[in-house]
């Protein structure tokens, strides 16, 4: 007799049938089908062996710019012992010389950053040297890579990861491109897959795959030149759709998969997470700031007054109102005073095309990388276009997959609070990332975490002195 399965002495014992339900070690009774089972009758899980920890941060204060289309935002901030991010101050301003995430004017970009960082230094009462910053320039491409070293029977060493992972960028290098980032997902010790650290494995071959992320080396270098004229040196440069999944997901959702859609002002991003890592990334010259060229075309007024329109009139859907709903605008070349009323359908006539397209062409995208229509993880959309109405239902209906609007998590003291704070996901992620975030991912392109406190004083008195 089965001890998990309660039996009754006065019931006549019967040859069960073998059905599924038959099998199962949980009771089954038609007498208690439309009640929940009681504790004793339920096998749970053991309990952990330990409760899990507050983020360990790094020591010190960072500075990151997320340099967007539309905006450019500083944050200056540190990791607190709750596991929390705090920013201590920061900066927003709107995007000058910059287009579709290019920096298209030098002296536009250079003024637009040093009024970014001088207002969040102002605020956090402290002045940055070095500064993380997000990549959204140079066309930014992910590739999946297979490297294999023979280890010959032995354990496998940290400096045999070391050496396969180097294969693996040498074979990713491509002239004309520069790795971001050389993220491992994951290796095998010959024909055993799905090893997180493969240290202390006896093998014959050691195989690595590997996730790169590269970008126009021309981009990064003029990246790196407005920065150096703004009198800033760049220690770490992030792909905004990673700094952006860092900042919406949870931990169980990086790890159970989950998809990133960073609807921004001039480019969408897109981030595919699996077993904690970064599957893909991909970007889309299309944004919210194109939502606005159309609307201007159309309604034949400004760029100002199209985006005040579209932030507090626009929706993605149609609704039964929107036909006698009257809006007022100021048309270009009209008289100051003199104004045109249009319906809120008309304007949302405007927008609809252009979001469907954008998420047609994410899931096009998804579809091309193989992470398409065979799965089923949720979508969480985030940015400043994503918060426009009805953009989640549509994305629900396009995508064909479960849909949340994504905002910054474990993070005090953003520009904007809830809802809104969708529009700071990638500033966010960059500080999570430059605060300690970046060891999970085990990036190899990743620089060595720069001295802070008093021996980095010491380093910039010594600087100063020679």
């Amino acid at each position: 007799m089965n001890d998990l399965v309660p039996t009754d002495p006065e019931a006549p014992r019967k040859k069960r049938r073998r059905t599924v339900r038959s099998r199962s070690l949980l009771p089954v009774s038609s007498r208690h089908k439309n009640h929940e089972r009681s504790e004793e009758h339920i096998l749970s899980l053991p309990p952990a062996d330990e409760p899990s920890l507050p983020r360990h941060w790094r020591v010190g204060v960072f500075g990151v710019l997320d340099i967007g289309s539309t905006k450019m935002t500083c944050l200056i901030g540190r990791g607190e012992a709750d596991g929390t991010l705090r920013v201590l101050g920061y900066g927003w301003r709107r995007s000058r010389g910059i287009r579709n995430g290019n920096i298209v004017d030098l002296k536009e970009a250079e003024q637009a950053i040093r009024a970014t960082v001088g207002q969040a230094e102002d605020a956090a009462d402290r002045r940055l040297d070095n500064i993380a910053v997000n990549l959204s320039c140079g066309h930014p491409e992910s590739h999946l890579f297979n490297a294999r070293m023979p280890i010959g029977g032995r354990e496998v060493s940290e400096a045999d990861m070391g050496r396969v992972v180097t294969e693996g960028q040498s074979r990713a290098y491509t002239e004309g491109r520069t790795v971001i980032h050389t993220l491992p997902i994951g290796y095998a010790v010959d024909d055993t897959y799905g090893i997180i650290d493969p240290r202390g494995q006896v093998c014959e071959q050691l195989t690595a795959r590997l996730h790169v992320v590269d970008a126009a080396t021309a981009a990064v270098r003029t990246l790196d030149s407005v920065l150096m004229r703004s009198e800033l040196k760049m220690t770490n440069l992030v792909s905004a759709a990673l700094a952006s999944g860092l900042s919406v997901l949870d931990a169980d959702e990086r790890e159970l998969g989950a998809t990133v859609v960073d609807m921004g002002g001039g480019t969408t991003s897109i981030a595919v997470f699996g077993e904690g890592m970064l599957r893909h990334t991909a970007f889309l010259p299309v944004g919210g700031l194109h939502v606005t060229r159309d609307l201007a075309g159309m309604l034949s007024t400004s760029l100002d007054e199209a985006e005040r329109l579209k932030t507090k009139y626009g929706a993605a859907e149609l609704s039964a109102e929107d036909s006698s709903e009257l809006i007022t605008l100021q048309k270009i070349g009209e008289a100051t005073g003199v104004l045109t009323t249009v319906s809120r359908a008309r304007l949302v006539s405007a927008i609809r095309p252009r979001i469907e397209e954008t998420l047609e062409l994410v899931r096009d995208r998804l579809d091309d990388a193989g992470f398409g229509r065979t799965g089923r993880e949720r979508v969480v959309l985030t940015g400043g276009a994503s918060l426009l109405d009805g953009v989640g239902p549509m994305a629900a209906r396009i995508l064909d997959r479960p849909v949340r609007l994504g905002r910054p998590l474990g993070i005090v003291g953003l520009p904007e609070i809830g809802a809104n704070s969708a529009g700071f996901s990638t500033a966010s992620g960059l500080l999570a990332w430059a605060a300690g975030a970046d060891r999970g991912f085990h990036d190899a392109d990743a620089p060595d975490p720069r001295p802070n406190g008093m021996l980095k004083r010491l380093v910039h008195f010594i600087r100063g002195r020679a």
